[in-house]
C-alpha cells in the first residue's frame, strides 16, 4: 500500500462567505459571554462577544472611512495589544486584506516587505519599528477610537477571494508573501475535532502574544468560531507564572510552542491544574521526552500539531486519536496528503521516507506567493503541494516527522534525520537541551555536529559512548560542542542553520 491518507474531503465552504462574519457568527446569540480575557497577575481584562463583534465592526467602518476599498493591503505594525485581532478582523470584515507582522521586525526587514506588498495603508502602534514613507499610516490611537463607530456591513463574496496574507519564517532563505482565501477559516473546523477537541464550553489559553499567527489562530479565531472563551497572558507574563494563571482562570485547553512548556517545567516540577484537559503543541518539533515530563508532572497530554504557513496545521494528534511513538499523529479528517518520492513525484510505500505533501484540494491551502507565479509552482507538482519536510506515514496513516528538506544530513550517502539524532541523545545526564546539525569541517567533508546545553561541559566520552549505545555508526555526531544557549527566532523556534556557525573548526 502507499502512503496516501484521504478519507473524503470537508463540508464545501458556504458561497457567499466572509471570514470575520464566520469568526464572529456566534456573537449575536452570546452578547455577555466573555470572548476574551487578557489575564492580568492581579485582575483580567474582559471582553464580552457583544463588545468585541461591535470594536470589530466599529473598525471595519472607520478603515473605510479613511479611504481604503476592498481589495486594499493594509500592512500591519502593531505591538502585543488586544487591538491587534480587532484590526486584522476590521480590515477583513469590509474586503481589505491585512498582513499581520511582528512586531520585532527591523525598519530593514519592514521596508522589504512594503516593496513586495506596496499597501495601501500602514496600521502604526507606538515604538514599533517602521520606515519613513508616502504611505497612508494610520495610528494605533485612531483605531481604538474607531471602535465606537456604527457597525460596518460583511463584505460577502466568492470565498476564494484573497482574506489576508502573512509571510514565512523565512527557513528557506527570504520570507515570502503568501496569500490565503477567505475559506481559509472554514478550513480550519477540521482541527477543531482533530486536534483542539474544541467545543463552546472550552476555555483556551495560548502563551503567545496577539500578534503571533499561531496565537491569532489557535488562541483567538478557532474559539471565538465556535463560540468559547480565549485566555491570553497580559504582555510580560513569564512562563513560570502560566501554571497559576490556568488555574485561577479555569482554563480547559492551553497552546504553546514546546519552549514554553520547557521552561514551565524548569520552574515547577508538579503541576496542579484541575480543569485543564489537554495541552496543545506546535511551532517547532516537541521532543518526546519533554511530552513525557509534561505529561508526568501535569497528568495531562500534549497533543502536537504540524503545518505551515501556506496550509496552517494539517497534521495533528488529538482527544480522539492520541499519536503512536514517535509520531505527529495523522491527517485532520476532511484532508488529503501524501508522503511522496522526490523523483518520481508518487506516494512512496507505507514505511518509507518521502516529501510531505498537501493536495491542492485542501480549502485551507495558499492561494500562492504573492506577484511569484513561478516561486509558487515551483512548489506544486501535478495535484500535490510539496511542504519541504521529510517524514513516513504507517498502515494508520500516522506520520513520523524526520525533518525539513534543507535540514536532512547526509552520513556517507545515508540519509540522516537530525530528530532522530536528538532524540536518542536528549537522555544523556545533565544534558538541557540539544540541537543536531550537518557542519563543513574542511572542503568536501562534512559532519554531524551536535550542539548542547548544560550547566558545564559534559565529559565527551561518555557522550560519544551514549551514542554508540543508541545510534548506528553513520548516524552518531563526530562533534560535540557546548553552548550557552540554542539560536532560536523571536517565536522561540530553532533556528537549525544558524548553529554551524556556533561550531569552533
Amino acid at each position: 500500500m502507499t502512503s496516501l491518507f484521504d478519507n473524503g474531503p470537508w463540508a464545501p465552504c458556504p458561497d457567499p462567505f466572509n471570514f470575520t462574519a464566520h469568526v464572529l457568527g456566534r456573537a449575536g446569540d452570546l452578547p455577555d459571554k466573555i470572548a476574551l480575557a487578557v489575564l492580568g497577575p492581579a485582575r483580567a481584562e474582559r471582553w464580552s462577544y457583544a463588545k468585541l463583534e461591535a470594536a470589530v465592526r466599529g473598525t471595519g467602518t472607520g478603515l473605510l472611512q479613511q479611504g481604503l476599498k476592498p481589495g486594499d493591503i493594509v500592512l500591519m505594525r502593531l505591538g502585543n495589544s488586544v487591538e491587534f485581532p480587532i484590526a486584522y478582523l476590521g480590515a477583513i470584515a469590509v474586503g481589505l486584506v491585512p498582513v499581520p507582522t511582528s512586531s520585532q521586525l527591523t525598519e530593514r526587514e519592514v521596508a522589504n516587505m512594503i516593496d513586495t506588498l506596496d499597501p495601501a495603508a500602514i496600521l502604526l502602534g507606538e515604538g514599533i519599528a517602521c520606515p519613513e514613507t508616502a504611505i497612508k499610516t494610520i495610528l494605533q490611537a485612531n483605531l481604538e477610537a474607531m471602535r465606537d463607530l456604527s457597525p460596518c456591513a460583511y463584505d460577502m463574496g466568492d470565498p476564494d477571494r484573497l482574506a489576508y496574507i502573512i509571510f514565512t519564517s523565512g527557513t528557506s532563505g527570504k520570507p515570502r508573501a503568501v496569500m490565503h482565501a477567505h475559506r481559509a477559516i472554514w478550513a480550519r473546523g477540521m482541527m477543531h475535532e482533530g486536534w483542539y477537541g474544541l467545543s463552546a464550553t472550552d476555555r483556551l489559553c495560548h502563551a503567545g502574544a496577539f500578534n503571533w499567527t499561531y496565537t491569532l489562530g489557535t488562541g483567538l479565531m478557532d474559539p471565538w468560531s465556535v463560540g468559547a472563551t480565549a485566555l491570553i497572558p497580559a504582555p510580560g507574563t513569564a512562563p513560570e507564572q502560566l501554571p497559576l494563571l490556568l488555574k485561577r482562570h479555569d482554563a480547559t485547553t492551553f497552546a504553546a510552542a514546546p519552549g514554553v512548556y520547557r521552561k514551565i517545567l524548569q520552574a515547577h516540577e508538579t503541576l496542579n491544574l484541575p480543569k485543564l484537559r489537554h495541552g496543545l503543541s506546535a511551532g517547532e518539533k516537541l521532543s518526546e521526552s519533554l511530552r513525557d515530563q509534561w505529561q508526568s508532572a501535569s497528568g495531562k497530554p500534549v497533543y502536537e500539531a504540524f503545518g505551515m504557513s501556506e496550509c496552517s496545521t494539517f497534521i495533528s494528534a488529538g482527544p480522539g486519536q492520541p499519536a503512536q511513538a514517535g509520531s505527529l499523529g495523522s491527517p485532520q479528517q476532511g484532508r488529503r496528503v501524501a508522503i511522496l518520492d522526490e523523483d518520481t513525484g508518487q506516494p512512496v510505500p507505507l514505511g518509507e521516507d518521502g516529501t510531505i505533501a498537501v493536495s491542492n484540494r485542501d480549502p485551507g491551502l495558499m492561494l500562492g506567493y504573492l506577484d511569484a507565479p513561478e516561486d509558487t509552482a515551483a512548489r506544486f507538482r501535478g495535484e500535490w503541494f510539496l511542504t519541504g519536510d521529510h517524514g513516513a506515514m504507517n498502515d494508520k496513516g500516522q506520520i513520523e516527522y524526520h525533518a525539513r528538506v534543507d535540514d536532512m544530513m547526509n552520513a556517507g550517502g545515508y540519509r540522516v534525520s537530525p530528530l532522530e539524532v536528538e532524540a536518542a541523545l536528549q537522555s544523556v545526564p545533565g544534558l538541557h537541551e540539544i540541537a543536531v546539525t550537518e557542519v563543513e569541517v574542511k572542503s568536501d567533508a562534512r559532519v554531524i555536529a551536535a550542539f548542547y546545553t548544560a550547566d558545564a561541559p559534559l565529559d565527551e566520552a561518555a557522550l560519544k559512548a551514549h551514542a554508540a549505545e543508541r545510534l548506528a555508526r553513520y548516524k552518531q555526531p563526530r562533534m560535540f560542542v557546548h553552548v550557552d544557549s540554542l539560536p532560536r527566532n523571536p517565536n522561540g523556534k530553532l533556528q537549525r542553520q544558524t548553529l554551524k556557525s556556533l561550531a569552533m573548526i
